[in-house]
């Protein structure tokens, strides 16, 4: 059973709008994966993890090293540097986003505890920087 945030959506149409946001395949997730697999990365997207205390669903995974990395959103995930809280329907909003900032401290904590290096990625961060994130996660996941 989904969690209640209280108020829903100001309106018919937000809600629309809300159902029409992707969770998966945003445009800087896209470009990022799309950036690895020129350089030679493979990966699985999306893949769902069951770690020993929850399940979790990485956007980019890479099994062999134990590293799943997460691209998240300025707005969703409460960045520091662009998050904002909302302003309007705060009753809905406030809850919903901090529920979100939750789950993730959760699925990091689940993934680390199982073995796993956890990435997390801002939208707003370059490319090339996030590309060596990445590359310099799994260089020191490197199997001896």
């Amino acid at each position: 059973m989904r969690p209640s945030y209280g108020d829903s959506p100001t309106t018919p149409g937000r809600s629309r709008n809300m159902q029409a946001i992707r969770r998966t395949n945003t445009k800087p997730e896209v470009e990022l994966r799309s950036a690895l697999h020129r350089g030679g990365y493979r990966f699985r997207k999306d893949l769902s993890i069951q770690t020993s205390s929850r399940r979790v669903r990485p956007d980019i995974v890479f099994t062999a090293r134990k590293v799943a990395v997460f691209v998240d959103g300025c707005f969703w995930h409460c960045c520091p540097v662009h998050g904002r809280q909302p302003t309007v329907n705060t009753g809905y909003w406030s809850p919903k986003l901090q529920r979100n900032v939750e789950r993730d401290r959760l699925a990091d904590s689940a993934l680390q505890h199982d073995g796993w290096k956890v990435i997390r990625i801002w939208e707003h961060e370059q490319l090339e920087a996030a590309i060596c994130k990445v590359v310099a996660a799994l260089d020191r996941s490197r199997p001896n």
